[in-house]
């Protein structure tokens, strides 16, 4: 069936189109956040622009946080969305009527997002989306492989000798990571659970061995593993008040990558920190372009392709769940990814 057109050159109705959104005026409460009909994007199809028309998108952690004025990129009013997966309706010839899929850039923060029937992106955000995954499965994609391989391949340069740490390694980001590591041949990958009953979310999820921290803290059950050597690479999406005890379980010049922090400030012992020849380093996905997310998504795409990394599992969703969602994708009893339909 083939998409419409939505360029005013093409129709000339008496009012503009419009679209189901997910919409906020405020920040400071989820309670900001409706459901609300908004005009379709406008496009100049020669401006470097494309209109997708989404089918599907996921909901982030950082996507509440947006709502409720935690991230400081966020410009309200706002359609909020950073993950998208769809068809290009409008925008340059090479690139109309393809399945797409993306993330990235200010998309959700400093422009309208994906939470939304059709979305406005750069053209240079397109990724084509792979055959064998749906929309759902291709939205569900993007930001956590984006992170993962921001934080363990470009910035902690990951290796096949390396003993790799996961904190959060049920989560989207997390399971990425330990399979993106397992796949570039890392020595050991170390999965990290806070207790006995997260057993059950590690089906599908190579990690080499699981520490239960209700049995056994940190830094002791990963040296009691590793024969006390520790970790060369760690990927932190914790810090607050684990960050010491996360950060001694670094072996000597290991490498740990932080990407979120339950709070602001932490401390630990400097003068153990330079004796080791330690790197802390931080990465940001909201510093990405969209051409630099796009650069990443098309990195992955080979190993998607052949199996090798796969969508997390998720949970089909229509815009008015959504909100309910927000809610549950912040206090984290959302187990799976949730993915708008539309």
């Amino acid at each position: 069936m083939k998409e419409p057109s939505y360029h005013p050159r093409h129709r000339r109705p008496t009012t503009p189109p419009t679209m189901k959104a997910l919409y906020f005026r405020d920040t400071g409460s989820l309670a900001n956040l409706l459901v609300e009909n908004l005009e379709v994007p406008r496009i100049d199809a020669h401006g470097g622009e494309a209109l997708v028309r989404v089918r599907a998108a996921a909901i982030n952690p950082s996507d509440p946080k947006s709502v409720l004025g935690k991230i400081s990129e966020t410009k309200p009013p706002r359609v909020p969305g950073r993950d998208f997966a769809g068809i290009v309706v409008e925008g340059p010839a090479t690139w109309k009527g393809k399945e797409v899929f993306g993330t990235g850039g200010n998309l959700g923060f400093g422009r309208n997002g994906s939470h939304a029937e059709f979305v406005s992106v750069p053209v240079e955000a397109l990724v084509d989306k792979p055959k064998q995954l749906t929309f759902e499965q291709a939205a569900a994609l993007g930001l956590g492989y984006l992170t993962a391989w921001s934080a363990i391949v470009t910035a902690g340069r990951v290796s096949p000798n390396d003993i790799v740490l996961v904190l959060g390694a049920t989560g989207a980001v997390g399971s990425a990571a330990v399979k993106i590591a397992k796949h570039i041949g890392a020595k050991r990958v170390v999965g990290v659970l806070r207790n006995e009953a997260a057993r059950t979310r590690t089906a599908g999820i190579p990690s080499d061995n699981w520490l239960v921290l209700e049995k056994k803290p940190l830094p002791q059950g990963l040296f009691e593993v590793t024969q006390g050597k520790g970790a060369d690479l760690v990927l932190d999406m914790v810090g607050g008040s684990s960050f010491e005890s996360v950060n001694q379980c670094l072996a000597h010049r290991g490498r740990h990558v932080v990407i979120a922090s339950i709070e602001p400030r932490v401390s630990f012992s400097l003068v153990d920190f330079y004796h080791r020849e330690a790197r802390l380093i931080g990465v940001d996905t909201l510093k990405l372009s969209f051409s630099e997310s796009a650069e990443v998504l098309r990195e992955i795409f080979p190993l998607v392709n052949a199996g090798v990394l796969t969508p997390p599992e998720l949970d089909s969703i229509t815009i008015d769940q959504a909100p309910r969602a927000y809610q549950a994708v912040l206090d984290g009893t959302a187990r799976r990814k949730q993915v708008i339909r539309f």
